[in-house]
Formats: structure tokens, C-alpha cells, sequence
């Protein structure tokens, strides 16, 4: 039997091991600390905007987040349901505690998969081909392939004011030992940065003065394979900075690392700390911060958008300074933490590291950040080790078929120069690409690569017989006199002649639930399939629009690029195409003409070169 080793137990290790085992591999999992398998460092949330449509396209396919997002859930919101559906992402607060245990006991009890807790010191690589790993404590791990998920603990540094110190979250144990390897075998590795928040007492914030936020019933679930839907349990709260919180962090900018030159790394755009909100947006007189559970188990709370490096008396005076938050006692102090990753562009379409044959890497390792996205990499690395094992063709996901593409296409093709963070904005086919019908493009992917179950696939191709199904009933006409009596009610003009349900649907003021209230029809079919149903319907110019748009693209994306070409050869490339195109490889003349540096001229020459080595 084939094997693998996969480096890592965070959320990349997790999905990129169970891949691989439940794909027949014997795979051997290694973790600095079995405790921290599966760990929520930072905020213990999944999904989010745009976030929330990797996990259910990670179930999708067969992976493990979805349903352990599900089953731990504390309470449960869909973001952004006052705009168009393409961006609706569903967001959950879950139990750090059961996330860690649900996950560890999955990977505990599946077939061919077993956990070690040990440091990977040095990968061992023979003629271009990985071989094995070796662990710190002595032991050797040999493997026809091996998937680097070492998150943010490769050479970590924990920063809070003048306090450095060298350990990873939570005060968890660094790996101080494999960047060397990396750097050794032709491995580029550069420094990123990332934070966390306060941790406070519950019972001492007055929650009177903040506001309560509660979540959403009767919204979708992140797994398609969730019988009964999570519950509400607790409630999370709203509350904001002040004048007074701002002149406190801008009053002791000397003292902060982000200001003072102690942190030099690069930090997430899009998850800053709260120091560098209030000078960089300077014109705001407040920012808004939630409030939430960490577990059901404990009392800590989680204050999210508060996420800091400042000195902890500092700390404590900006706390202090919130309303309600007046006699707050801080149990964990926020921090900064610097760590390793590689230069992503270093990676092919399936996570593999182009120089070594069965070395993938997947997570923020590759300069990501979030458990959604890293999750996301890892079930595709986990994917494609299997598959390249088996001998059998890679699964690439094209920025047409999932956010999971999109997220890897930007990687491998573009890079990221900060912790890179998934947004509805960067998928252009997003009205394509919603959460709610990720199974129908997905799963049928995941049961050819032969990761989803027989039991998952049938279940998929029970929702895809009702949904035609509905999609019948919804052709059928309405009385005429009921349907006058319905148009009226919802303001809309009556039409001549009697119409389909289907055709109704399409009106602005008409929407499912109206129809199904009314006259009565659909009453047995669930609320989830028939919100996916309207959003097909009513939408639907919009689709087919993105749809042609696909099919104009496919012509550059079919025109596979072989990855021996000299591109220093070619008369006509100018020289920083040649370069770009050197570095990158490109998989085809369609993610060639998204390098940064590569122009329209530069894919005109590059298609008439391939065109004349084909006729030759």
C-alpha cells in the first residue's frame, strides 16, 4: 500500500489527512501536540462572508468541516441577506472545545489513518522525488508523498509590547526545526504576520449596556449531510470604541510593535489590528466589535475586531475604556504572532511544490489566512497526493467551478504579498458559485475522485429527483380567479391570462412562500430547496449571462500549456513575460493570461508559438 505523511493537525492537516485515508492511502498524521488537533486559535468561528461557501463546497466534496460545524454549533447567522444571493455566506460560533473533540474523534476512528504526535525536523527528498520525513525525536516516516500543513507554528513568535517569545498559539510548542529542511531543498520561505484578541470573563461585563445580536432559524446548514438543524444557544453582543479608547492606543503608538518597528512582517489586510484602524481611518469616531462565546464549558468570551500587540497594561486601559466592558477582567492577553510560510507561486494547480514530486503544501503555510481557506487547501492537496499516488489525473478546480479554485488559481497564479484572506469580490462567477447549490457542482467530482461516499452521492441524487420534482409542479397554472386575487394582494399588475408558478416566481413582489402559503402547493418539501429554487428562477437571466461568459473563457483555459516550454525561447515575449511565465509555469493560456506582468500582447504571441510547435 501506498503511503503518505501529512505534517500538521490544524484544519488544512485534518482535511488533507482524511482524504487521503478515506482515498485508500495509509497516511500517518504528525502533530506537535494531539491537544491541539483541529484547534480554534483565534476566533471560534467557521464560515463568513465568502468563507461560508468554502465550507460547504469542502462538504461538498467530501470533507469533514461542514459536519463538525454543524454538530458544535452555539449560534448561527446568515451575513448579508439584505443583498443579492451570491454573496449570502453563512456564519457559525461554535464550541472550541467539542470542534477540537468531534474532530479528533473522527480521525481517530477512520480507516488507514493514524495520528503521531511528533516535530517534523527534515523532509527527505532523493532525486527530485520526496521520500520520507523525520521527526525530531528520532523517527523516521517514509512516504511516497507528504502534505506540509505547519499553519502559523513554523519558527513562531508570540509579540505582545516589549514580550517576544519564541512559541505558537495559545502557547502551544513552535516547529522550530523544518524550515531549514525546506530552505535546503530550493523551498522559498518569507515572514508573515497575523493576531488575536482579548479573552475575557463573562461575569464581569455588563451586558445591559451592549447589544444582543441572536442568530437565524430555518437557514441552510454548511453540510449537505446534516439531518436536523443546529440550534441557537447563545446569543452574541454588539458594542463599539470610543473617543476615548482611540486616545488611549493613539497616546502609546511608541509602544506598539506595529508602530515602534518590533513587527516588520506583513499582516492581514482584511483582519487588522485595532490600532492600525484608528490610524489608518482616522476619520471614524468609533469601530465596531462583537462580543461572543468561546464554549459552552468555559467563560472566556472572545472580543472579535479587538485583535492587538500593545503592552498588556495598555491593553487593559483600552478594554477598560468600552462601554460595559468597565470591570472587564482579562483572562488571555491579545498578541501578534510572526510566522514562516512559502511563496505560493512556487506551487502548481494541485498544491504540489514543482521541483519535488509528492511534496504538497496547503494552509496558511502558503501565506492564507482563516481555518476556511486552509481547510479548503488542504481537502484538494489531500485530493491530489491521493490521485498522483494512484497514478491517476490531478483534480484542478477552475475559477468557474468553485470559490475553492478561485482561492488556489490567486495563489498559484498571482501570489500574495499578505496573509491572502477569500471574498465574494474576488469570484467572478459568484451568482454560479453560491453556497446552496455547492453539492450540484461539486459532489459528483468528490464521487469520481472517489472521496464522497456511495451513501453522500445517493443522497445528493435524492435532492437533484426533487428539485425536478418542484421544478414540475411549478409549471402547472393557478386557478385564474385565485391567481387574480394573489397579484392584487402583492401589488402586481394582473395579467391577461392565466399563468405557471414558475412564470409568477419571476415577479419582483412574488416569492415562494407566498405561492406555497396561498394555494397551498410545495407544503412537504424543505425550506432550503425551495429558497435554491427561487434564486434559479428568479435570477435566471443573470446565470446564463455568467454561464456564456464561462463558455467564452474555456477556449483559453482548454489550450494546455506543456511544462517543458523555454519561455526565455520565445521571440516576442517581452523579457518580464518571459520571466513571469518561467517562475509560474501556467497550466493553460488562460491562467498564463491572469500572471500580473503578463499582457494581452504577450498571450497573442505565446497562442501563435503553440500554434506553429503544433503544426510543426
Amino acid at each position: 500500500m501506498k503511503k503518505a505523511v501529512v505534517v500538521g493537525s490544524g484544519h488544512a492537516g485534518c482535511e488533507a489527512a482524511l482524504a487521503l485515508a478515506r482515498m485508500g492511502i495509509e497516511t500517518t498524521m504528525l502533530a506537535l501536540n494531539l491537544d491541539s488537533v483541529a484547534f480554534l486559535a483565534c476566533n471560534p468561528s467557521i464560515g463568513g462572508t465568502a468563507k461560508g461557501h468554502l465550507v460547504c463546497e469542502i462538504d461538498a466534496l467530501g470533507g469533514e468541516m461542514g459536519i463538525i460545524a454543524d454538530k458544535t454549533t452555539l449560534q448561527r447567522r446568515m451575513l448579508n441577506e439584505s443583498k443579492g444571493p451570491a454573496v449570502h455566506s453563512l456564519r457559525a460560533q461554535v464550541d472550541k472545545v467539542k470542534y477540537h473533540t468531534e474532530m479528533k474523534k473522527v480521525l481517530e476512528t477512520t480507516k488507514n489513518l493514524w495520528l503521531r504526535q511528533a516535530e517534523a525536523s527534515e523532509i527527505i527528498v532523493e532525486n527530485g522525488q520526496i521520500k520520507g520525513v523525520k521527526t525530531a525525536q528520532g523517527a523516521t516516516y517514509l512516504a511516497d508523498a507528504v502534505v506540509i500543513c505547519t499553519g502559523v507554528y513554523l519558527q513562531s513568535d508570540i509579540i505582545i509590547g516589549e514580550y517576544k517569545n519564541n512559541v505558537g498559539p495559545n502557547g502551544f510548542a513552535p516547529a522550530n526545526l523544518l524550515t531549514k529542511s525546506l530552505v535546503e531543498n530550493g523551498i522559498s520561505v518569507r515572514r508573515f504576520k497575523t493576531g488575536t484578541p482579548v479573552r475575557i470573563h463573562k461575569d464581569t461585563i455588563d451586558f445591559s449596556q451592549l447589544e444582543v445580536q441572536n442568530g437565524d432559524e430555518n437557514i441552510q446548514n454548511f453540510s449537505f449531510m446534516t439531518k436536523k438543524s443546529p440550534k441557537n444557544i447563545y446569543p452574541c453582543y454588539l458594542t463599539y470604541t470610543n473617543e476615548k479608547t482611540h486616545k488611549i492606543i493613539l497616546d502609546n503608538l511608541d509602544r506598539a510593535p506595529l508602530f515602534n518597528g518590533s513587527i516588520t512582517s506583513l499582516g492581514p489586510r482584511y483582519c487588522p489590528s485595532i490600532e492600525s484602524k484608528i490610524v489608518n481611518f482616522a476619520d471614524k469616531d468609533r469601530h465596531q466589535l462583537f462580543l461572543e462565546p468561546e464554549a459552552s464549558s468555559t467563560k472566556e468570551m472572545y472580543l472579535q475586531g479587538f485583535s492587538t500587540s500593545m503592552p498588556i497594561d495598555i491593553q487593559e486601559k483600552m478594554v477598560h475604556s468600552l462601554k460595559g466592558f468597565e470591570h472587564a477582567f482579562i483572562m488571555r492577553d491579545a498578541y501578534a504572532i510572526e510566522y514562516d510560510c512559502i511563496d505560493s507561486t512556487e506551487l502548481d494547480a494541485t498544491l504540489c511544490y514543482k521541483n519535488i514530486k509528492g511534496l504538497y503544501f496547503a494552509g496558511q503555510v502558503n501565506g492564507t489566512s482563516g481555518y476556511e481557506e486552509a481547510a479548503a487547501q488542504g481537502i484538494i492537496a489531500g485530493i491530489n497526493a491521493a490521485l498522483y499516488l494512484k497514478d491517476k489525473e490531478p483534480l484542478i478546480l477552475k475559477r468557474s467551478d468553485a470559490y475553492i479554485g478561485v482561492l488556489i488559481d490567486d495563489l498559484v497564479t498571482k501570489g500574495t504579498n499578505e496573509p491572502y484572506r477569500m471574498m465574494t469580490s474576488r469570484a467572478e462567477y459568484r451568482l454560479l458559485l453560491r453556497q446552496d447549490n455547492a453539492d450540484s457542482r461539486l459532489t459528483p467530482i468528490g464521487y469520481k475522485v472517489g472521496l464522497v461516499t456511495k451513501a453522500r452521492y445517493n443522497r445528493y441524487l435524492k435532492k437533484m429527483q426533487t428539485k425536478e420534482e418542484i421544478y414540475k409542479k411549478l409549471r402547472n397554472k393557478a386557478n385564474f380567479d385565485d391567481l387574480k386575487k394573489f397579484f392584487e394582494t402583492h401589488n402586481e399588475s394582473i395579467p391577461n391570462q392565466n399563468m405557471t408558478y414558475f412564470d409568477m416566481l419571476k415577479r419582483s413582489n412574488i416569492f415562494i412562500k407566498d405561492i406555497v402559503s396561498c394555494f397551498g402547493i410545495l407544503t412537504e418539501y424543505p425550506q432550503s430547496l425551495l429558497a435554491q429554487i427561487e434564486v434559479e428562477i428568479k435570477y435566471d437571466g443573470y446565470i446564463k449571462i455568467q454561464q456564456q461568459q464561462i463558455e467564452q473563457a474555456k477556449s483559453q483555459e482548454s489550450i494546455i500549456l506543456p511544462q517543458d516550454i523555454d519561455y526565455k525561447k520565445i521571440k516576442g515575449l517581452r523579457i518580464e513575460a518571459q520571466q513571469k511565465l518561467q517562475n509560474i509555469r501556467p497550466y493553460s493560456l488562460g491562467q498564463a493570461s491572469r500572471i500580473s506582468g503578463v499582457s494581452p500582447a504577450d498571450i497573442a504571441v505565446l497562442s501563435i508559438y503553440l500554434k506553429t510547435k503544433k503544426s510543426k
